[in-house]
């Protein structure tokens, strides 16, 4: 047992004679978290004045941390000999888990410092499936070109999803349609892209120069699912024009949505493709906002290492390159 001073016995009377509280696994995360790193200088050193020399801190300090420990754990850690100090048996098997512990925190902290580094960094980066196609890469491809090192982890969801996984810190930042109207969260419309009516290439009105949306009202309807940004404007448009869509197939991949079209299963209000897609035609829209908002958007209260600052920058400085009509 390590040596106390008298106000070392009187820390550990007054812990005795405070309210026994139970200890769960979350109550002894928190007590064990802050003292592991003194507890194993110590068990290391095998030498309380030694141990404080190389973490920093005053011997008495470090006395009363590893005495408030043992009290509060109920166990004896280490057992003096001379002005050395040896692990017990329960102190053995507290070290084995923590040196785990302390390695583990190790390799978090360099991984986070590693995120945050501005040429080698990590970017979470999220965006509806829409943009998978083409968009997104041409922008990765472009930012890239400038930032050859930096790395990126990507998620395609719908809005609602992105959103959430923004507030979790899963994603630094994401690009949303229609825009969320959120208070704790930042965002800035970056392009506003113009939608198609997609019908099949040999359709009756396939030789049109534009189309009002009523005029396929009886037609059946290929959309993406309910919750996605690009869903609730074809719901919002066709309602605007006097109709519920008649669905009969529903997809998450755009192209997917323009294969059924071209085989006859349905029309699709779609933002225009990359490059033309055989089978079909794409049409405007005329008498109808057939637009779709696209935004960037960030936690207004966390903090963006130079990576992702780097990144925001470009989006914001760059719209054209999420234009593809």
């Amino acid at each position: 047992m390590i040596r106390r001073h008298d106000g070392e016995a009187t820390d550990r009377q007054r812990h005795a004679d405070e309210p026994s509280i139970p200890l769960t696994p979350e109550s002894l995360a928190l007590l064990l978290s802050p003292r592991l790193a003194q507890f194993t200088a110590v068990a290391r050193a095998e030498h309380v004045t030694r141990a404080a020399a190389e973490l920093g801190v005053a011997q008495p300090t470090l006395s009363r941390t590893i005495a408030r420990l043992e009290a509060d754990l109920g166990v004896q850690l280490f057992a003096r000999h001379g002005r050395s100090v040896r692990l017990t048996s329960a102190g053995r098997s507290l070290l084995l888990h923590a040196e785990r512990s302390l390695v583990h925190a190790e390799r978090g902290g360099t991984a986070v410092t590693e995120s945050a580094d501005p040429h080698t960094g990590r970017i979470a980066f999220g965006f509806p499936h829409t943009l998978g196609p083409s968009t997104v890469p041409n922008l990765l491809r472009e930012f890239s070109e400038h930032h050859p090192h930096l790395r990126f982890q990507l998620m395609q969801d719908y809005g609602a999803a992105l959103l959430a996984r923004l507030r979790t810190g899963e994603l630094d930042l994401t690009l949303i349609s229609p825009p969320p109207h959120e208070p704790d969260v930042i965002t800035q419309r970056v392009h506003r892209q113009r939608l198609r009516l997609v019908l099949p290439a040999g359709h009756l009105l396939a030789g049109r120069a534009q189309i009002r949306l009523e005029e396929v009202r009886d037609h059946a309807f290929v959309c993406l699912p309910p919750g996605y940004g690009l869903r609730q404007i074809t719901d919002r448009l066709c309602a605007e024009a006097g109709f519920a869509p008649r669905i009969t197939f529903e997809g998450e991949e755009v192209e997917t949505l323009r294969g059924l079209v071209a085989v006859g299963l349905g029309v699709a209000l779609l933002p225009a493709p990359a490059a033309p897609r055989p089978g079909v035609v794409e049409l405007p829209v005329t008498g109808a906002d057939a637009v779709r908002d696209l935004a960037l958007i960030w936690m207004g209260d966390h903090h963006q290492t130079p990576p992702v600052a780097a990144f925001r920058r470009f989006l914001l400085t760059h719209p054209d390159h999420l234009l593809h009509e």
